[in-house]
């Protein structure tokens, strides 16, 4: 645990517990530019057109100009940070290669705008991010070097892991992020579920498993929005997210290189675990930018009982 005599763990700043990772100078400078483009994309959130875009991404889904603006916010300062050669945004058609020399630089995936549509009804949002070493972002997710996310709700917050502890950062008055809790951990189940996807949709396996939750006496919590609804999961420490294969949509909703696999990470590294349902995300190695699969993620306990649900479905 970072600390000193006489320094409050809220005094320590995002670059200075990123030294203390034993992690190499690029990394800990990549992250911090990261964090200083959310900076941005918050103002873009507070400020910022709540129209359409006129555009689709490779998805089809019709674009929200907070997104295109998020994405391009991003995608400048990672371009312009010096320590990346490949770029995948789930708001652009194929990977953005930066430089051709890959050597010692990394590769980063994204969701610049998680929950976008929630922003005018004033819901929270985030940008979830993955980072891998070199140029392959096709990879399992396993061999992510570091995983992030930054909530924008009532505060900002920032969450990193390095594969050494899950760390909650707090975005002060001047715009800084300062450690406001150290090595986040998750208990063996919990008493909280949010299940995406319509319920009248989903298999038989999915629904007993929602009645066992219930009968367990688990409450629902689920917004809409993946970022907020997956910190509240792991900030309590007790609880389940789940976005299961639905009756005409097998693979579910969310997409395993820009969402999937950097939660994973992080909930994996707080002691919990994350499945398709038979296989733990980060050994699904990916196919395409736009691949999806279904989601259980939580307490290990929990997400163990709904894979012994889904495989008896």
């Amino acid at each position: 645990m970072l600390s000193e005599p006489g320094k409050s763990k809220f005094q320590i700043d995002l670059r200075r517990h990123l030294r203390s990772q034993n992690i190499c100078d690029k990394l800990v400078h990549l992250i911090c530019e990261i964090a200083e483009a959310s900076k941005y994309v918050i103002n873009a959130v507070r400020t910022g057109d709540l129209g359409v875009a006129g555009t689709s991404n490779l998805y089809g889904e019709e674009q929200l100009a907070l997104d295109v603006l998020s994405d391009r916010i991003m995608r400048k300062r990672l371009i312009h940070s010096g320590v990346v050669c490949n770029i995948a945004s789930e708001e652009m058609d194929e990977i953005y290669q930066v430089t051709t020399d890959s050597d010692g630089l990394y590769s980063v995936a994204y969701d610049p705008l998680d929950g976008s549509s929630l922003v005018d009804v004033n819901l929270a949002v985030g940008t979830i991010v993955s980072i891998f070493k070199g140029d392959n972002l096709l990879q399992e997710g396993r061999k992510q070097v570091a995983a992030m996310y930054i909530l924008y709700g009532p505060r900002v917050s920032l969450v990193y892991s390095v594969g050494d502890g899950v760390h909650e950062f707090t975005m002060n008055q001047l715009m800084e992020y300062n450690l406001t809790r150290e090595n986040v951990r998750m208990q063996r189940d919990g008493n909280i579920y949010s299940p995406g996807g319509l319920r009248n949709k989903y298999n038989e396996g999915d629904e007993k498993f929602i009645r066992y939750l219930e009968a367990k006496g688990c409450k629902l919590r689920y917004s809409g929005g993946f970022v907020p609804d997956i910190n509240q999961v792991l900030m309590k420490g007790k609880g389940l997210f789940m976005y299961p294969a639905l009756n005409g949509s097998p693979n579910g909703k969310l997409r395993l290189l820009f969402e999937l696999n950097p939660m994973a990470f992080l909930i994996e590294h707080a002691g919990g675990a994350a499945t398709n349902g038979k296989t733990p995300i980060l050994d699904l190695k990916p196919e395409s930018l736009d691949q999806r699969a279904p989601i259980y993620i939580g307490c290990v306990e929990d997400v163990n009982r709904a894979m012994e649900y889904v495989d008896k479905a």
